[in-house]
């Protein structure tokens, strides 16, 4: 099937060929002509799998084809889970918008409240968000949605772990009128908190599924390396560098102090490397990851703040110094790679400390995980020998106990009553006669 079956727009037709895309993904295949019938959808498909242009498309085809509800309230509202994963939907979306009319507003938490008050006054026609500050601007009355006609939840079951139900249970109040599309969309269909609010939120909705979330691509070759300690990680992660032809690395850590040491250490070692972490602010967080997309910076050493939502297609090595301590996650860092028809590689380094978190990613992705050896750098660690628990045998049926016989007292025995020489002898034992010495 080519983009040219599924009824675009000729204008969307063009933007589409001109970024190079000829075919659709399975997910864009399936889930855009729900789309375009007007059906609410819930989709599920694993990372990189090209979601973003399934609900992007279909919701350019409603604005270019269709009137709008209202001149003034937002027509397409997209929520996402985190800046980082707007800031990429947004970059896509004005690929799509460029040549019309029609403008694109980004809303995200951190920045100025103020101005995006004044582009919400502006009648933006689609709003990327984040749901946290979007329910501020509905609280204040920057906003309305009472036009809106398409909602989009992009990774639904992220934004209900990171706390944002009632958020959404606001914009929903916010935009509940019978003509609103209402697309959702999840790594995973089994989350029982998206199960729930998509039977408040979601009219009868056509239910998509490509693929398995826990699965990675089959372009991605993952290793798993044992390690014993820090210094053994550090000098796995130099090999690794060294050993592979790369054209950007992305290096997660656990904490912020080990991104900017490690980023520091190759810095120094020649490489052009930066740091990233949840606790920088909006501002620097945003430069950072501008700059390492446009290839300014060759390694990115980072916390999971960069592990959903980027499409960076020149990232060609993973390698987690960290195992996460969620084994979704794993799926999501590993999937910065590999994106697009590109190979990608992966290499986890697992110590002691990341036994247990190796051993609930292997259980996630439902296959047993071989380990790869590094020639010289081997270690002594082999991982904890999982502890047996011992088959109890269930009890059988319980033994009747027999009663216990209650001892009857014994009979006092009869004494003989005999008279002898007119004494009563029977009471007194009888004496033995002592002889009488012979004189």
């Amino acid at each position: 099937m080519q983009f040219d079956d599924l009824g675009l727009d000729r204008r969307l037709l063009s933007l589409i060929a001109h970024r190079g895309f000829e075919q659709p993904t399975d997910i864009q295949r399936q889930a855009i002509p729900v789309v375009m019938a007007g059906k609410d959808l819930l989709a599920s498909s694993k990372t990189g799998s090209g979601k973003t242009l399934a609900f992007l498309l279909p919701a350019m085809q409603r604005v270019l084809r269709s009137k709008p509800l209202s001149r003034r309230d937002p027509r397409v509202l997209i929520l996402a889970p985190t800046r980082e994963l707007a800031k990429q939907v947004y970059g896509q979306l004005r690929m799509l918008t460029s040549g019309t009319t029609h403008k694109a507003a980004l809303v995200l938490g951190g920045e100025n409240f103020n101005e995006q008050a004044k582009v919400f006054r502006q009648s933006p026609t689609f709003v990327v968000a984040t749901p946290g500050r979007l329910a501020d601007h509905l609280k204040q009355r920057n906003v309305s949605l009472s036009g809106l006609e398409m909602l989009i939840l992009d990774e639904a079951d992220r934004m209900l772990d990171l706390g944002f139900k009632e958020q959404l249970d606001s914009v929903n109040a916010h935009a509940e009128h019978r003509l609103r599309q209402t697309l959702m969309f999840s790594a995973t269909l089994d989350h029982q908190q998206v199960t729930e609010i998509a039977a408040g939120m979601l009219k009868s909705p056509k239910r998509v599924a490509v693929g398995e979330a826990e699965r990675l691509h089959s372009d991605i070759e993952q290793h798993f390396v044992l390690c014993d300690h820090l210094d053994h990680k550090q000098a796995l992660l130099e090999h690794l560098m060294k050993a592979n032809v790369h054209k950007q690395v992305m290096i997660f850590t656990a904490t912020r102090a080990d991104t900017e040491r490690l980023a520091e250490r190759f810095t120094q070692a020649g490489y052009k490397a930066i740091a990233l972490s949840g606790e920088l602010n909006q501002a620097s967080r945003s430069r950072i990851m501008n700059e390492f997309e446009r290839g300014f910076h060759e390694v990115l050493v980072t916390t999971d703040v960069a592990s959903r939502g980027l499409d960076l297609l020149n990232v060609s090595l993973v390698i987690n110094f960290d195992m996460p301590k969620h084994a979704e996650e794993y799926v999501h860092r590993v999937g910065r790679t590999g994106r697009a028809g590109h190979q990608g590689l992966s290499y986890s380094l697992v110590g002691p400390k990341d036994w247990r978190s190796f051993k609930n990613i292997e259980g996630f992705l439902q296959q047993k995980l071989e380990f790869t050896a590094i020639e010289g750098l081997e270690g002594k660690f082999k991982g904890f020998k999982e502890k047996k628990v011992p088959n109890k045998k269930s009890p059988g049926p319980a033994k009747r106990q027999k009663t216990p016989v209650k001892k009857q007292p014994k009979a006092p025995k009869k004494r003989d009553k005999s008279f002898y020489n007119n004494v009563p002898v029977g009471d007194v034992p009888l004496a033995k006669k002592k002889t009488k010495p012979e004189s």
